[in-house]
């Protein structure tokens, strides 16, 4: 640990794999409620009081419906909560659930919108932080992939009614439907044979200062900017991509708006480093339609923690999400990079990033791999750091100390 001070560990009782959605309740009595996507079942997700980051306290753990499915992104708004479901191709059910969290120890479903079909594995991935839009990464009952590793699309659903959302447009790189008119694009070679690689949607950030745009990381489509005015006509403004050479996966699109920046992260996905290196971008966005490259933020090594072939590459980052119980940055990036653990670099030359910190926990006893797996990080307003593992380390509070 370096410049992390450690306040509290928690292991959720014995359910510690987490997955990305992490996001902050204030409730009308005053708490500090922490709400955590669980990577993989039998749990839901998890809500956890942390009004005293030094005394965390689980306060709510749900089940899932079926061993089959994951909820591993969620979102909140007020006291509004989206969660999402995937499953496997054409189970139900698939989608996204909407929750009325205002008592925390007892959230009440308000509607479920009904993403699965015969092509389908429901959410991954959704950005819930206006009220008003769910953002999401999604099949769809009547989307056909050409290719099955390329089902989850970019939907945008109207919640203003919460208890009858309503899709209002959809957007996927041409060609890759069944149908489409244009060729479908060149694959990527999958390094594991496992039909993790595709081209398919994961984040689908949008922000205040610019509600017009939606920034996309499509795995091995690259970083995709999306002119989202129409919202029923969705239109590309530019498209990014590092692969070939490297190894695809892009995850998530940071816009630095004051800076005209972005920071673009990839992810690894094989356990052996065999798609290693997987980097944090930064993109000089001055021209939104031409983003040019100008630094990597310095990748950790396998060799330097002394765990030769392993996972360290790069996997997501503190996204300044918005709301008023997150810390925004423009000059420090908190990135996680699995057994690498969590990383801050500080960007103020975007031309010559530097690491300022890190924090890699043991492995828990109960791990399946013998490894540490740092999989999220949010930052509170307080600048009070939640790191999860995915590999039942539970939940890690930090503070900055730098």
């Amino acid at each position: 640990m370096w410049n992390f001070k450690l306040l509290a560990h928690h292991e959720l009782d014995g359910f510690g794999s987490l997955g990305e959605g992490m996001s902050i309740q204030v409730t009308d009595d005053g708490r500090r409620i922490l709400w955590l996507a669980h990577w993989q079942a039998p749990k839901n997700y998890t809500a956890v009081d942390v009004t005293d980051p030094r005394q965390p306290k689980v306060i709510l753990q749900t089940e899932l419906p079926t061993k089959d499915m994951r909820s591993n992104s969620l979102e909140i708004c007020g006291n509004v909560m989206a969660v999402a479901y995937q499953t496997k191709v054409g189970q139900q059910p698939a989608g996204f659930e909407l929750l009325d969290i205002s008592k925390p120890e007892n959230p009440k479903r308000i509607s479920f919108f009904d993403a699965s079909g015969p092509y389908s594995r429901g959410v991954h991935q959704l950005w819930f932080c206006d009220g008003r839009y769910v953002h999401m990464s999604s099949g769809a009952p009547d989307y056909q992939p050409r290719n099955p590793n390329d089902d989850q699309i970019y939907r945008i659903i109207d919640v203003q009614n919460p208890s009858k959302p309503t899709e209002v447009g959809r957007w996927w790189l041409p060609g890759l439907r069944e149908g489409d008119a244009e060729a479908p694009p060149e694959r990527h070679p999958d390094h594991m044979n496992t039909k993790q690689s595709g081209f398919r949607v994961h984040n689908t950030n949008v922000y205040p200062q610019r509600p017009d745009r939606a920034y996309i990381g499509y795995l091995d489509a690259g970083m995709i900017i999306l002119d989202i005015s129409d919202m029923s006509k969705p239109k590309m403004v530019s498209r990014w991509d590092n692969s070939p050479p490297f190894y695809g996966f892009t995850h998530t699109v940071l816009p630095l708006f004051e800076r005209q920046l972005l920071i673009v992260t990839d992810e690894t996905i094989t356990a052996d480093g065999s798609d290693l290196p997987k980097l944090m971008w930064v993109i000089d966005g001055r021209d939104e339609r031409n983003p040019v490259p100008i630094a990597t933020l310095p990748a950790p090594s396998a060799d330097s923690l002394g765990i030769r072939g392993k996972r360290v590459g790069a996997h997501n980052i503190h996204e300044n999400t918005p709301g008023p119980y997150t810390w925004k940055s423009e000059h420090i990036i908190l990135g996680t990079f699995f057994n690498a653990g969590l990383r801050a670099f500080d960007i103020f030359n975007p031309y010559q990033p530097k690491e300022i910190a890190a924090f890699v926990p043991p492995a828990s006893p109960r791990s399946p791999t013998g490894f540490v797996s740092i999989n999220d990080v949010l930052v509170d307003e307080r600048k009070i750091v939640y790191v999860v593992d995915r590999e039942q380390a539970g939940l890690f509070i930090l503070e900055m100390e730098f």
